[in-house]
């Protein structure tokens, strides 16, 4: 399979992620693979049993993945998040604040430019599934509602 960017110090996942409806069917996966369309509710009832989940972006302007990625951070998933298929440089920033941890694009990313384009931005400007404190946060402590 090669290298790929990988932000987990943990093992990764050595088991093939199965479609979200064969997941569902059997008790002895780990792994799932949602495709644009899949309903990602239908999987939190079985998290704690989610080692990987990949989520396949079929073309770059096909954002569902980012919803799909928050849905699950925000259910508390903790497992390996991986964006897999039409993964651009331009969008890894964003896929880490909505919360992936591991990425399998179709052609292979740089690292110096991935490291690059991670540490772009010193501020953030929203809250996302990353523990970044938005810049008008820092500005105005007194208007922090956590």
């Amino acid at each position: 399979m090669g290298e790929y960017p990988r932000f987990r110090t943990d093992a990764a996942a050595d088991e093939p992620a199965v479609t979200l409806d064969a997941f569902l069917e059997q008790t002895n996966s780990a792994s799932v693979l949602i495709e644009a369309g899949d309903d990602v509710q239908r999987l939190l009832p079985m998290l704690d049993r989610v080692r990987l989940v990949e989520v396949d972006f079929p073309r770059f302007r096909d954002g569902r993945g980012f919803s799909t990625a928050r849905i699950l951070r925000e259910a508390g998933y903790t497992g390996e998040l991986k964006a897999v298929g039409d993964v651009l440089l331009d969008l890894v920033y964003f896929m880490r604040r909505c919360g992936f941890d591991s990425f399998a694009p179709n052609h292979p990313l740089d690292p110096q430019q991935v490291e690059a384009a991670l540490n772009r931005y010193p501020h953030v400007y929203q809250d996302a599934a990353d523990d970044a404190v938005p810049i008008w946060k820092l500005r105005h402590p007194q208007l922090r509602h956590e």
